[in-house]
């Protein structure tokens, strides 16, 4: 005689969906859930991806973003979304997040690919329809090489992925040139022109 006990294991959801409440902090899980009885259908809908991003910027590039932060339906559930916008000669700079991403090309000509951890540079030139996968934390970008403008989907495992970006992290901060100089070995001239560029200080 033995008696079968099933246990419910800590990774399954214990409600069905949980709408981000910014009322409170967010915390290492994401977000408190909205009272289910003020959820409506509206909360699982979003618009913010049928427009082009405004890309009249240094790098001619517009985003749109479906993260917790801009579709709060979103929070966890593990999955996320953006619409880069490329212009002409316009790029989406080097940059890395914490998790995997798929890249989906709507329109237009780019070459993308991804740096590995031994330095070794991934990248390909694809087309409208192609499809390119970016491991986790992994410097990655893209260039609209093609005649008209470039639109890209891309979706991550996360509903808030964040972004490091190499540009920004070395001219949008307060780290003194000389700093910067010594561990990246660029020309102070150069990182003095980014700075203002970018805001640094």
């Amino acid at each position: 005689m033995f008696s079968l006990f099933i246990f419910a294991s800590s990774a399954e959801p214990v409600v069905d969906f949980c709408v981000a409440d910014f009322n409170y902090p967010v915390g290492p899980a994401g977000y408190p859930c909205k009272n289910s009885a003020k959820v409506t259908a509206d909360d699982f809908v979003y618009s913010g991806l049928s427009v082009a991003g405004n890309m009249s910027n240094v790098f001619k590039l517009g985003l749109s973003s479906a993260i917790d932060l801009t579709f709060p339906a979103l929070n966890g559930l593990g999955i996320g979304m953006i619409r880069a916008d490329i212009g002409v000669g316009g790029v989406v700079p080097l940059h890395s997040h914490r998790v995997s991403e798929i890249i989906y090309v709507v329109d237009g000509t780019v070459t993308a690919g991804f740096m590995g951890s031994d330095n070794k540079a991934y990248y390909k030139t694809v087309k409208k329809g192609d499809v390119m996968v970016v491991p986790p934390s992994l410097y990655h970008f893209s260039v609209n090489v093609g005649n008209t403008p470039a639109t890209l989907i891309a979706s991550w495992n996360s509903a808030n992925p964040g972004i490091h970006t190499v540009t920004t992290s070395i001219a949008a901060n307060n780290l003194p040139t000389d700093v910067i100089q010594k561990t990246t070995l660029l020309d102070a001239t150069q990182i003095e022109k980014l700075k203002k560029m970018f805001g640094g200080k």
